[in-house]
Protein backbone atom coordinates (compact mmCIF):
# COMPACT_ATOMS: atom_id res chain seq x y z
CA UNK A 1 0.00 0.00 0.00
CA UNK A 2 0.61 3.42 -0.87
CA UNK A 3 -0.50 6.76 0.65
CA UNK A 4 -0.15 9.83 -1.06
CA UNK A 5 -0.85 14.20 -0.15
CA UNK A 6 -1.60 16.58 -2.29
CA UNK A 7 -2.40 20.09 -1.68
CA UNK A 8 -3.89 23.48 -4.53
CA UNK A 9 -4.86 26.70 -4.55
CA UNK A 10 -6.12 29.31 -6.65
CA UNK A 11 -7.03 32.92 -6.81
CA UNK A 12 -10.26 33.79 -7.60
CA UNK A 13 -10.88 35.68 -10.54
CA UNK A 14 -13.68 37.83 -12.27
CA UNK A 15 -14.68 36.46 -16.12
CA UNK A 16 -13.47 32.78 -15.37
CA UNK A 17 -15.70 29.55 -14.47
CA UNK A 18 -16.15 28.12 -11.61
CA UNK A 19 -15.14 23.78 -11.80
CA UNK A 20 -14.63 22.22 -8.59
CA UNK A 21 -14.51 18.38 -9.29
CA UNK A 22 -15.31 18.75 -12.58
CA UNK A 23 -18.40 20.11 -11.70
CA UNK A 24 -19.33 23.76 -13.08
CA UNK A 25 -20.50 25.65 -9.78
CA UNK A 26 -22.70 28.73 -10.80
CA UNK A 27 -21.06 31.92 -8.85
CA UNK A 28 -19.41 35.12 -10.04
CA UNK A 29 -15.82 34.26 -9.73
CA UNK A 30 -13.65 31.66 -11.28
CA UNK A 31 -10.56 30.55 -10.54
CA UNK A 32 -7.32 31.84 -11.99
CA UNK A 33 -5.26 29.10 -13.82
CA UNK A 34 -3.41 27.41 -16.88
CA UNK A 35 -5.86 24.90 -17.01
CA UNK A 36 -9.60 25.38 -15.33
CA UNK A 37 -7.88 25.10 -12.46
CA UNK A 38 -9.98 22.96 -11.03
CA UNK A 39 -8.22 22.92 -7.34
CA UNK A 40 -9.72 19.63 -6.12
CA UNK A 41 -8.96 17.63 -9.00
CA UNK A 42 -5.16 18.84 -9.02
CA UNK A 43 -4.86 18.24 -5.10
CA UNK A 44 -6.13 14.59 -6.08
CA UNK A 45 -3.87 14.12 -9.18
CA UNK A 46 -0.61 15.20 -6.70
CA UNK A 47 -1.84 13.17 -4.38
CA UNK A 48 -2.13 10.21 -6.73
CA UNK A 49 1.51 10.82 -8.23
CA UNK A 50 3.48 11.72 -5.35
CA UNK A 51 2.06 8.17 -3.41
CA UNK A 52 3.33 6.56 -6.53
CA UNK A 53 6.68 8.38 -6.52
CA UNK A 54 6.10 9.39 -9.95
CA UNK A 55 6.44 13.55 -9.09
CA UNK A 56 4.06 16.33 -9.05
CA UNK A 57 1.29 17.67 -11.47
CA UNK A 58 3.94 20.45 -12.72
CA UNK A 59 6.03 18.10 -13.96
CA UNK A 60 3.85 16.04 -15.90
CA UNK A 61 1.29 18.99 -17.30
CA UNK A 62 3.56 21.96 -17.12
CA UNK A 63 1.84 25.48 -16.84
CA UNK A 64 4.34 26.24 -19.95
CA UNK A 65 2.91 23.56 -21.87
CA UNK A 66 -0.24 25.61 -24.14
CA UNK A 67 -1.62 22.26 -24.78
CA UNK A 68 -2.52 22.05 -21.74
CA UNK A 69 -4.18 25.57 -21.84
CA UNK A 70 -7.83 25.87 -20.81
CA UNK A 71 -7.99 22.01 -20.56
CA UNK A 72 -10.29 19.76 -18.17
CA UNK A 73 -8.83 19.02 -15.30
CA UNK A 74 -10.73 15.35 -15.27
CA UNK A 75 -8.64 14.99 -18.42
CA UNK A 76 -5.93 15.55 -17.11
CA UNK A 77 -7.24 13.18 -14.31
CA UNK A 78 -7.67 10.60 -16.02
CA UNK A 79 -4.14 10.77 -17.79
CA UNK A 80 -2.52 10.61 -14.25
CA UNK A 81 -4.72 6.97 -13.55
CA UNK A 82 -3.41 5.84 -16.79
CA UNK A 83 0.53 6.81 -15.66
CA UNK A 84 -0.48 5.03 -12.00
CA UNK A 85 -1.58 1.86 -13.41
CA UNK A 86 1.19 2.21 -15.99
CA UNK A 87 3.34 1.83 -12.85
CA UNK A 88 1.33 -1.04 -11.64
CA UNK A 89 -0.59 0.59 -9.19
CA UNK A 90 -4.55 0.56 -8.43
CA UNK A 91 -5.85 3.48 -6.64
CA UNK A 92 -8.04 2.32 -3.46
CA UNK A 93 -9.08 5.13 -2.42
CA UNK A 94 -9.39 9.36 -2.08
CA UNK A 95 -10.24 11.44 0.94
CA UNK A 96 -10.47 15.49 0.30
CA UNK A 97 -11.32 18.78 1.89
CA UNK A 98 -12.38 22.07 -0.04
CA UNK A 99 -11.56 24.89 1.74
CA UNK A 100 -13.53 27.91 0.26
CA UNK A 101 -15.63 30.52 2.07
CA UNK A 102 -18.48 30.36 -0.63
CA UNK A 103 -19.86 29.70 -2.76
CA UNK A 104 -21.81 26.84 -0.33
CA UNK A 105 -20.58 23.63 -2.23
CA UNK A 106 -23.07 20.95 -0.30
CA UNK A 107 -25.60 21.10 -3.10
CA UNK A 108 -22.74 20.20 -5.75
CA UNK A 109 -20.67 17.31 -3.51
CA UNK A 110 -22.23 14.48 -4.93
CA UNK A 111 -21.61 15.05 -8.03
CA UNK A 112 -17.68 15.68 -7.92
CA UNK A 113 -17.82 12.10 -5.97
CA UNK A 114 -19.54 10.79 -8.88
CA UNK A 115 -17.11 12.28 -11.31
CA UNK A 116 -14.24 11.46 -9.33
CA UNK A 117 -14.93 7.74 -8.77
CA UNK A 118 -15.89 7.19 -12.68
CA UNK A 119 -12.80 8.78 -13.63
CA UNK A 120 -10.32 6.58 -10.72
CA UNK A 121 -12.15 3.86 -12.03
CA UNK A 122 -13.32 3.21 -8.03
CA UNK A 123 -16.43 2.62 -6.36
CA UNK A 124 -18.45 5.99 -5.06
CA UNK A 125 -18.42 4.94 -1.41
CA UNK A 126 -14.29 5.14 -1.94
CA UNK A 127 -14.35 8.75 -2.81
CA UNK A 128 -15.06 11.04 0.13
CA UNK A 129 -14.87 15.02 -0.73
CA UNK A 130 -15.75 17.71 2.14
CA UNK A 131 -16.10 21.01 2.58
CA UNK A 132 -15.30 23.90 4.76
CA UNK A 133 -14.34 27.37 5.74
CA UNK A 134 -11.50 29.30 7.90
CA UNK A 135 -14.07 31.29 8.78
CA UNK A 136 -12.56 34.38 7.87
CA UNK A 137 -8.64 33.55 8.20
CA UNK A 138 -6.34 33.85 5.17
CA UNK A 139 -6.96 34.08 1.55
CA UNK A 140 -9.36 31.42 1.35
CA UNK A 141 -11.52 32.75 4.45
CA UNK A 142 -11.46 36.54 2.81
CA UNK A 143 -12.97 34.67 -0.45
CA UNK A 144 -9.69 35.77 -2.55
CA UNK A 145 -8.82 32.00 -3.23
CA UNK A 146 -10.11 28.73 -2.67
CA UNK A 147 -7.84 25.50 -1.89
CA UNK A 148 -8.56 21.62 -1.53
CA UNK A 149 -6.48 19.10 0.08
CA UNK A 150 -6.59 15.04 -1.04
CA UNK A 151 -5.19 11.83 0.26
CA UNK A 152 -5.04 8.99 -1.37
CA UNK A 153 -4.41 5.23 -0.74
CA UNK A 154 -2.84 3.19 -4.12
CA UNK A 155 -2.36 -0.74 -3.69
CA UNK A 156 0.06 -2.94 -6.30
CA UNK A 157 -2.26 -4.92 -8.80
CA UNK A 158 -2.21 -8.31 -8.29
Amino acid sequence: MRVGIGFDSHNLVSGRKLVLGGVEIPFELGLEGHSDADVLIHAIMDALLGAAALGSIGDHFPDTDERYRGIASTDLLAQTISKIREAGLEPVNVDSVIVAERPRLASHIGAMRSNIAAIMGIAEDRVSVKATTTEGKDATGRGEAIAAHAVVLLSEKG
